[in-house]
């Protein structure tokens, strides 16, 4: 699952993801979509922007914790971005790297497998 507000930036997660080899369910741009989706949805994973469009996108990840499903937050403000219950999560600093994401979606599987 992909929750970007950035029409292209979010084009861009999908067909890197898609390379990756992964299947994108749901890309959404809203939070109250996403936290639809984070609830409904069968997700192995979701990359969340955290600002969209002056909404924080926190409530998506409350849900997709309490259904322990790994996510990686993806932001132009990196960990400083990450504020009280989430100051622990993993957190890419947009612009990003394939491998890193790589990486954060390996190292957040791992965390809620672990």
């Amino acid at each position: 699952m992909i929750v970007e507000d950035e029409f292209l930036v979010a084009m861009l997660l999908e067909d890197l993801l898609a390379e990756m080899g992964h299947c994108v369910v749901a890309c959404v741009a809203h939070v109250d979509e996403a936290i639809n989706v984070a609830e409904q949805a069968d997700i192995d994973f979701a990359i969340l922007d955290i600002n969209l469009d002056g909404v924080n996108s926190f409530p998506v990840a409350e849900v997709l914790r309490r259904r322990s499903i790994p996510f990686v937050f993806a932001t132009g403000y990196g960990t400083e971005g990450l504020a009280g219950e989430f100051c622990n999560e993993l957190a890419l600093q947009k612009p990003y790297e394939p491998r890193d994401l790589e990486r954060a979606i390996a190292v957040a599987c791992a965390r809620v497998s672990g």
